[in-house]
C-alpha cells in the first residue's frame, strides 16, 4: 500500500507543476502587446529547444547504449518520425482550417498554431511521464527484492533507488513550471480566455500521470520503447520550435524588433538548460 502511495505521489507531483506553470496565465493582462507575444512565444521556443536535447534526447542516447544499440540510431530515427507526425497533424490541421474559412466560420487566428504547441508540449510529457514511472517502478521492485519495507530503514540500494525515483521526480516537476506556462501564455495570447488557456496548458501535462503508472505496472515492456519515444518527442518538439514558434517570435523586419523575440528564446533556452543540467 505504501509503495502504491509513493509510485503515485511520484507520477502526480510532475503533473502539478504543470498545472502550476499553467496558472501563470492568470497574471497575463488582456490585449498585450506585440512584443509581449514576441517574449512569450520566444520563451517557449527556448524551453523546447533545451527540452529536446536534455530532457529527451541525452537520455535516449544513454538508455539506448544501455541497451546495446547505437545511441545515434533511437535518436536518428525517433526525431524523424516526430517531425513526420507533427507535419502530417499540421497539413491536416491547415486543410480543416482551410474548410472552416470556406464556410465563414474561420476560427481565431494562431488557434491552429498553438494547438501544434500544445500538442507537441503533451507528446513530450508522456516519455517523461513513463520515465518517472519507471524509475520508481524500479525503486519498488528494489525495495521488494530485499525485503525492507517503506517506513522501516532502508539498506542501502533502497536508499539509492529511492533516492533515484525521487530526484528524477522532483527534478521533471520543476522542469514542467515554465513548460506549462510556455503551453498556456500563448494560448492567452490567442485570444483564449485565462480560464481556457489554463485547462489546456493543464491537459498538456495529464498524459504523465496516466503513463507514469501504466509504465509501473508493465515495467518491462516500457524500458524497451522508452529511447524511441524520447527522441520521437524530441522531433515533435523540433518541429514546432522551427515551423512555429521562431518566426512567430522573430516577427517581421517591418517590427524593428526582431531581436526581442531572439533574446527570448536564448532566455528560455538558458533557464531549462540550468534546470536540465542542476536537477540531473
Amino acid at each position: 500500500m505504501q509503495l502504491t502511495l509513493l509510485i503515485l505521489s511520484c507520477c502526480l507531483f510532475p503533473f502539478l507543476m504543470t498545472v502550476l506553470g499553467a496558472a501563470a496565465v492568470f497574471l497575463c493582462p488582456r490585449g498585450m502587446r506585440f512584443v509581449s507575444r514576441q517574449i512569450f512565444l520566444g520563451f517557449a521556443a527556448g524551453v523546447m529547444l533545451a527540452a529536446s536535447v536534455w530532457s529527451l534526447l541525452n537520455p535516449a542516447i544513454a538508455a539506448a547504449e544501455a541497451m546495446g544499440l547505437a545511441g545515434w540510431l533511437p535518436a536518428s530515427v525517433g526525431v524523424v518520425c516526430g517531425v513526420l507526425f507533427l507535419l502530417v497533424t499540421d497539413a491536416a490541421v491547415a486543410k480543416i482550417r482551410a474548410g472552416t474559412d470556406a464556410d465563414g466560420l474561420s476560427p481565431r487566428v494562431g488557434t491552429a498554431d498553438s494547438f501544434l504547441l500544445q500538442l507537441a508540449m503533451t507528446v513530450h510529457n508522456i516519455p517523461e511521464g513513463m520515465a518517472v514511472g519507471l524509475s520508481v517502478a524500479l525503486a519498488a521492485e528494489t525495495i521488494g527484492a530485499s525485503g525492507s519495507v517503506l517506513g522501516t530503514v532502508p539498506g542501502t540500494a533502497d536508499h539509492a533507488a529511492l533516492s533515484a525515483a525521487l530526484a528524477l521526480s522532483l527534478g521533471i516537476g520543476i522542469q514542467n513550471f515554465p513548460e506549462g506556462a510556455a503551453v498556456s501564455l500563448p494560448l492567452r495570447q490567442d485570444g483564449l480566455s485565462p480560464l481556457r488557456a489554463f485547462l489546456r496548458g493543464c491537459l498538456s501535462g495529464i498524459v504523465e500521470p496516466i503513463f507514469g503508472m501504466a509504465t509501473a505496472l508493465f515495467l518491462t515492456e516500457a524500458a524497451v520503447v522508452m529511447p524511441w519515444l524520447l527522441s520521437f518527442a524530441a522531433g515533435a518538439m523540433l518541429y514546432v520550435v522551427a515551423e512555429e514558434l521562431i518566426p512567430a517570435a522573430n516577427g517581421t523586419a517591418e517590427n524593428g524588433v526582431s531581436f526581442v523575440g531572439t533574446l527570448s528564446t536564448v532566455g528560455g533556452f538558458l533557464v531549462m538548460m540550468v534546470l536540465d543540467v542542476a536537477l540531473g
